[in-house]
């Protein structure tokens, strides 16, 4: 009897499937035989042993699609190295394109709400995201992004464009400085493959809604060194809010060569159109004058049919990425995005008199904002040996220019309106002039180093630092939005395997964040400032198809931004801050448990979010 069994590979650690071996193999074996079945075959007929064959359950991937998993192989958000999961020293979590299929998560609203992700909808087109107690304020698109210059998301992200959606929570001090103890949400590109596929679909749902998507990649030459890959939607329809409805456009086109053998270069380019009518700006007041819950129907809306909030994100991109031999590996990648939105919105603002219905007030704005970012990084990893062990070092740095402008033509103030205000008010004519704005341009500068040491074959460390300054110019609602800051973050991490399926956890990072936001004064908060820790256990069963972990964490942090208020006069909203501490557990389970069956679930559990004097 033959008994084939999976090795792992000396790179990844994954078992190879060698079922592929055999089948390249048996055409030369058969050429073999064949002489000697000539010869048998006029005497007795030859007779083989049986032979079983047995392998292990197929790894998990690092490029999801059309894998039929619900988990990844490794993935680089953390660190840069290739982690697999039960490498990483912190939380992690991938929604993987099988995911984002099965439960139609199209937006990324949907899909974070799915990944723990705690996802706040102030209105109808702006979103908050926070984990473990504090707002995330870094999205990254194939490891690059910077924060967002304003506290929120605008406008909705669809998902379609993406392979999958990496979660990595806790603070990432070393490839998303500046840190922030919430998350990093990484959207990791599909990208053309080198076997030709299409996929196209057509959906009619609840409220009018109606998609189409279209898919298709594949070489363009004969042997396949020129790839290209294109992908469309297009969504329309209505809500269950009175008047609001959205069209969506989506469009993203690639291209990737083989140039030479070391050298691969993809050059690609993506837009998201997002067009709402019908949009609300601000929310409903909750309680009356006496303090008694007002009951409103599913749909009420108070935003008048002519507002809208239209918004654009315009991205080229460009990676070249070269194998220097002995697995070392270079990338270098550049990206420009351009962030618009224009809007006319309106605020019914007050609280209605417990009796008579009365004490609402009006407030529109006419709302234009550009926002362009140029980022470039380059980094080198590959591994080494070291006390006859081999490690893995990484090393890099990027840079990035931002620059925002945004303005604000404010008009209908403080008129009073109707009990029963249903949203019907005319459209103002916004021409009292410019109310407030913005025009200021943010620096980063950044070099950042990372090691994975094999200390022992149960124990490996992640030892890295990342040193960024930061520069900003220009002025915000009348005032400075001027500094000059600069910090070295350290990273440190551990994992230790004390079972086949098991390994403990920790890591440590500094928090360092400048803030755009504006205090009481209308002047920039403090950057941020403190410390992140987690530990627990991990776990991988089924050749890493299967992953859970346990973790407890607790960070603490100085200058932590606190709703103020708003400040009608500049029309923005202020902040205040104190020093917070956030602690609790988290637990995940993702990938396959069954031949049938794929789960993913999660737990995070927050002891406490508290002012560190309290």
């Amino acid at each position: 009897m033959i008994e084939v069994i999976p090795m792992p590979s000396p790179r990844t650690g994954w078992p190879v499937r060698p079922l592929a071996l055999v089948c390249r193999l048996a055409p030369f074996a058969l050429l073999l035989a064949s002489p000697i079945a000539l010869a048998q075959q006029a005497d007795d007929p030859l007779k083989l042993e049986s032979m079983d064959v047995t392998a292990e359950r197929e790894a998990a991937p690092s490029v999801t699609e059309r894998s039929d998993s619900y988990t990844i192989g490794s993935t680089t958000t953390a660190t840069r190295l290739d982690l697999a999961p039960r490498e990483t020293p912190q939380t992690a979590v991938t929604l993987t394109r099988q995911q984002l299929d099965d439960f139609d998560l199209t937006n990324a609203t949907g899909a974070l709400q799915a990944a723990g992700v705690n996802v706040q909808r102030v209105e109808t087109d702006r979103t908050y995201y926070s984990v473990r107690g504090f707002d995330v304020s870094n999205f990254q698109v194939d490891g690059l992004g910077l924060p967002f210059s304003s506290e929120e998301q605008m406008g909705d992200i669809d998902t379609f464009l993406y392979d999958h959606i990496e979660v990595l929570k806790g603070a990432n001090g070393l490839t998303a400085n500046p840190g922030n103890p919430a998350a990093t949400v990484n959207f990791v590109r599909k990208r053309p493959t080198r076997d030709f596929q299409a996929g196209a679909s057509l959906s009619y749902g609840s409220w009018d809604t109606a998609r189409g998507e279209l898919d298709v990649s594949g070489p363009l030459d004969d042997a396949g060194h020129v790839r290209g890959r294109v992908l469309t939607v297009q969504q329309d329809g209505g809500s269950y809010l009175d008047r609001y409805s959205l069209e969506k456009t989506l469009f993203s086109a690639m291209l990737e060569a083989d140039l030479g053998d070391r050298n691969t270069a993809l050059f690609g380019y993506s837009e998201q159109r997002n067009r709402p009518n019908g949009i609300m700006w601000g929310a409903l007041s909750v309680y009356d004058s006496e303090g008694n819950p007002i009951d409103y129907s599913r749909s009420k809306s108070f935003a008048p049919d002519w507002t809208y909030w239209d918004t654009e994100d315009k991205q080229t991109f460009a990676e070249l990425t070269t194998q220097w031999g002995g697995g070392w590996q270079s990338r270098v990648s550049l990206s420009y995005r351009e962030i618009g939105s224009d809007a006319e919105q309106f605020l019914a603002y007050g609280v209605p008199d417990a009796d008579t219905g009365e004490g609402l007030s009006t407030y529109a704005s006419k709302y234009d904002r550009i926002e362009r970012q140029l980022l470039g990084d380059a980094y080198l990893k590959g591994p080494f040996e070291l006390f006859g062990r081999t490690h893995e070092a990484m090393m890099g740095a990027n840079w990035s220019r931002s620059t925002t402008r945004w303005s604000s033509y404010d008009d209908a103030f403080n008129v009073p309106l109707p009990a029963g205000f249903d949203g019907d008010y005319p459209r103002p004519d916004f021409d009292n002039g410019l109310t407030s704005g913005a025009d200021y341009t943010v620096y980063r500068r950044s070099v950042y180093t990372a090691g994975h040491f094999s200390v022992t074959d149960r124990l490996k460390l992640i030892l890295g630092a990342n040193h960024t300054r930061l520069d900003s110019s220009g002025y915000q609602v009348g005032d400075e939005h001027s500094y000059a800051e600069s910090k070295t973050t350290p990273y440190a991490g551990a994992t230790y395997d004390f079972g086949e399926h098991y390994a403990a956890y920790a890591s440590y990072t500094k928090i360092f964040s400048p803030q755009h936001l504006l205090g009481a004064s209308l002047q920039l908060l403090e950057p941020i400032e403190g410390d992140s820790v987690e530990g627990g256990i991990k776990g991988e069963w089924f050749g890493g198809r299967l992953n859970a972990s346990a973790g407890m964490f607790r960070t603490e942090q100085e200058n932590t931004p606190e709703y103020g208020g708003f400040d009608s006069g500049a029309g923005v909203s202020y902040y205040n801050t104190v020093d917070a501490i956030s602690k609790g557990y988290e637990l995940t389970i993702a990938g396959q448990i069954t031949d049938n069956w794929e789960a993913s679930a999660g737990l995070t559990h927050l002891f406490s979010l508290q002012d560190k004097e309290g």
